[in-house]
C-alpha cells in the first residue's frame, strides 16, 4: 500500500510547491539572474574599491576612467543589493518552510499507513501433545460492529433476566436465553459477565462452556477455542469441563487442526472416562469421525 500511495503524495507535494512560488519566478532564468547579480556585485566592488586588480574584476571599466564614487552612490547601490538579497532570502525561507511542513504531513500519513497495515494475530496456536493445549491460544480479531438493527434491539429487549434471588443462576440463565434465541454477540457479553461476577458459583463452568459454544455458533472458532480451553484449565472439576474439551475439538477441526482435535478427545477420555463413555459418548464418537482420528 505504501509504495502505491507515496508517488501520488510526491506528485501532490511538487504541485503545491510550484504553486507556492510566484509565477514570475517560475518564468525567469535562474542562471541569468545570478549572472546579473554577480555583475552588479562586481560593479559595486569597483565603486567601493576603485582601481582594484583585474585579477578579481573584469576590465569592462577602464582604470583611467575610474573615479572615487560618492558616498551616496555607493550607499544606494549596496542598499539596493542588500534589499534584493533579503528578498531572495525571504523567498527561500518561505519555500523551505513549506517543504518542511509537507515533509511533516507526509510523515504523519506514513505513520498512519504503517499502523493501518499492522497484521492481525496468527490463528490459534496448536495444543501440545498429551496436554490438550499448553501453548497460548491466540484470539481472532473481531470484526467492526455495524450500526444497531432496531428490530434486533427490540428482540434483545424482549428477553428478560429471571429474578429468582440467586444472582449467579439468574445471570447464567439470561445468557442462555440470549444464546437460545441466537443473539450470539449479546449472549457472549452476558456469559462473560456472569462468569466474571460469580466465579465461585456452580454455573460459572456452565457460563464459560456456553460462551465457547456461542463463539462457535457465531463463526469464531479461535475465540471459542480460547474460552473452552480456559474453562477446562481453570475449572477442571466444573460440571461442564468435559463438554468444553469436546467442543474444543470441534473448534480445532474448524481451524483445520485435526491432529490436535484428536489429542483433545484423547484427553477427554483419559481425564473424564466415565463421562466420555457415558453422557458424552455419542458426541465423542462424532468428534473422532470429524477429526479423522484413528
Amino acid at each position: 500500500m505504501k509504495s502505491i500511495l507515496l508517488p501520488a503524495l510526491v506528485t501532490s507535494l511538487s504541485a503545491s510547491l510550484l504553486c507556492a512560488v510566484p509565477a514570475t519566478a517560475q518564468n525567469r532564468n535562474v542562471d541569468k539572474r545570478v549572472e546579473r547579480l554577480e555583475q552588479e556585485m562586481r560593479a559595486v566592488q569597483r565603486k567601493v574599491f576603485p582601481g582594484g586588480s583585474s585579477r578579481f574584476f573584469e576590465p569592462d571599466i577602464r582604470p583611467d576612467a575610474a573615479a572615487p564614487a560618492t558616498t551616496s552612490t555607493t550607499t544606494s547601490a549596496v542598499s539596493d543589493l542588500i534589499t534584493r538579497v533579503d528578498a531572495l532570502e525571504r523567498s527561500l525561507a518561505n519555500l523551505t518552510g513549506q517543504v518542511e511542513q509537507n515533509d511533516f504531513r507526509i510523515k504523519q500519513i506514513e505513520d498512519k499507513m504503517a499502523a493501518a497495515t499492522t497484521t492481525a494475530p496468527d490463528p490459534l496456536a496448536a495444543p501440545s501433545s498429551g496436554t490438550a493445549g499448553t501453548e497460548t491460544l491466540t484470539a481472532e480479531t473481531s470484526s467492526t460492529a455495524s450500526a444497531p438493527d432496531p428490530e434486533r434491539v427490540t428482540g434483545v429487549a424482549s428477553i428478560i433476566m429471571p429474578e429468582t434471588g440467586d444472582d449467579g443462576e439468574d445471570a447464567y440463565i439470561y445468557g442462555y436465553r440470549l444464546w437460545a434465541e441466537k443473539y450470539y454477540p449479546e449472549a457472549q457479553t452476558q456469559l462473560k459477565k456472569a462468569a466474571a461476577d460469580h466465579p465461585g458459583h456452580r454455573r460459572a463452568s456452565f457460563a464459560k462452556n456456553l460462551l465457547g459454544r456461542a463463539y462457535l455458533d457465531d463463526g469464531k472458532p479461535a475465540l471459542a477455542a480460547i474460552a473452552l480451553y480456559e474453562n477446562y484449565q481453570e475449572l477442571p472439576r466444573g460440571e461442564r469441563a468435559p463438554d468444553s474439551l469436546y467442543f474444543l475439538s470441534t473448534a480445532l477441526v474448524q481451524l483445520n487442526k485435526k491432529t490436535e482435535a484428536c489429542q483433545t478427545l484423547s484427553e477427554l477420555e483419559d481425564v473424564y472416562p466415565s463421562v466420555a463413555t457415558g453422557r458424552l459418548s455419542a458426541r465423542v464418537a462424532r468428534g473422532k469421525g470429524a477429526a479423522d482420528c484413528n
